[in-house]
């Protein structure tokens, strides 16, 4: 079974169709991106997909089986993560605080947070994916933008069991991190990860991605394998212009 199977997903704001029966199947190492113009509806199917609005129409299944997010924490229980663009880290706690917001271990049977395992756990997993930062004790304020973002996705990846979704993960990097990111995303794939990734860098999506969908006010263009496309026809596709 896929991670991830949309069907018809539709939403509607009042009068305003938003999304418009959208259809995808994301499998397991696999990375898929989904692009298009400002407006398309990227970022309201990346919200459907993660709980945080419902659909209007349509299914998602996960593994097989169909779900109903309630709301974001729902999502995150069942298994889906999400790593935006402001990361929503915080910036004065630890590596390992940041890795465990929300689920922090606590020791029996005085509930005492128990930093001594979450630090131990983040360091594992900092060190297996190759997250280069000085330890998972340092303070997220001292790590540069690349090294958070990669702790943002690292973080996801502890935590999903089935789905990892990235809104635009390096629009705020440069060249060099935006690389760094790159390789960790291609890395989750490697074990098996699959992940759905908000891209505007047409060069990035042939980097990372093994299928492209493009969506244009709300309606799904088309889907291409990477390696079948071009530069130009995606860009003739999220416009509607043809090349």
């Amino acid at each position: 079974m896929n991670p991830l199977s949309l069907s018809g997903i539709s939403k509607h704001f009042g009068g305003i169709v938003a999304i418009e029966r959208f259809d995808l199947e994301v499998e397991a190492g696999e990375v898929v991106a989904l692009v298009g113009d400002n407006g398309a509806g990227k970022s309201t199917l990346v919200k459907i997909i993660s709980g945080v609005h419902q659909p209007t129409d349509g299914e998602i299944r996960l593994a097989g089986e169909r779900v109903a997010f309630r709301d974001a924490s729902d999502a995150r229980a069942n298994g889906v993560e999400v790593v935006y663009q402001d990361l929503a880290l915080v910036d004065l706690q630890p590596v390992y605080m940041n890795l465990f917001l929300g689920r922090e271990l606590r020791r029996k049977p005085f509930g005492l947070l128990d930093r001594a395992e979450m630090a131990r756990q983040t360091q594992h997993l900092v060190d297996d994916l190759d997250v280069r930062i000085p330890t998972a004790k340092a303070t997220l304020s001292d790590l540069s933008g690349g090294q958070r973002q990669a702790i943002a996705i690292a973080r996801a990846t502890h935590w999903a069991s089935r789905l990892v979704l990235m809104d635009e993960p390096t629009a705020a990097l440069g060249v060099a991190e935006t690389a760094k990111v790159e390789e960790l995303i291609l890395k989750l794939k490697a074990r098996g990860a699959a992940v759905l990734v908000v891209s505007h860098n047409m060069e990035q999506v042939f980097r990372i991605a093994d299928r492209v969908t493009v969506l244009r006010r709300g309606r799904q263009v088309g889907t291409k394998r990477v390696a079948e496309t071009s530069h130009n026809e995606l860009v003739s596709m999220i416009t509607g212009l043809s090349s």
